[in-house]
């Protein structure tokens, strides 16, 4: 994940956090004015609006998707090293971002009326063609096995780090990036057979 730069990246990304932890954008300026430790005036400094900074929150939580994605255009690695790195990369964004179903549910709800909404679908939808096209690669799978490969791969990326209480005590597979790898060569090389 990358480093945030200024004070309006981390008023971002504790929007974000707080929409993933409580699974809905409707989260309250207030909260997100503690969690950035900042006081509610930077937010109205820097955004004017709660929706205007709820936009951006979904500008910046696109361009983080991007970013990530963009793992698997990183030719000096082979398709399946990509495929790692891209997933490590998931898991991350993932334990720290929880629940961000949200997001993608509330863009669903307004993709026909908020344009930025319409734009998380469009990307998110592109930058699964993108991994798609690589697994499918990977897997050696026909057409007809691409779209469960697909949900088998993300649902094993994102499922540990939205349920991490299911672990009880041992978080090792979340907080160890080395043992995040193992399970991710793992996922895939089971997807493979």
């Amino acid at each position: 994940m990358r480093e945030l730069k200024s004070i309006e990246e981390k008023i971002l990304d504790c929007a974000l956090y707080l929409i993933g932890k409580q699974g809905t954008c409707n989260v309250p300026i207030r909260a997100i004015a503690k969690e950035a430790g900042v006081n509610v005036s930077a937010i109205n400094y820097y955004f004017r609006t709660k929706e205007e900074m709820l936009r951006n929150t979904k500008e910046f939580f696109i361009n983080n998707s991007i970013e990530i994605y963009s793992i698997l255009d990183q030719e000096e690695y082979s398709e399946e090293e990509r495929l790692i790195l891209f997933a490590n990369e998931i898991m991350e964004y993932t334990i720290h971002y929880s629940g961000l179903s949200a997001i993608f549910k509330e863009a669903e709800r307004l993709k026909e009326e908020d344009e930025i909404s319409k734009t998380i679908i469009e990307v998110t939808k592109e930058l699964h063609t993108k991994m798609d096209r690589i697994l499918s690669s990977v897997a050696k799978s026909g057409p007809s096995m691409s779209q469960y490969n697909s949900m088998i791969f993300m649902a094993a990326l994102t499922y540990p780090a939205e349920k991490q209480d299911t672990f009880g005590n041992d978080q090792s597979l979340l907080t160890s990036k080395e043992k995040r790898l193992e399970y991710i060569k793992h996922i895939i090389n089971l997807i493979k057979k």
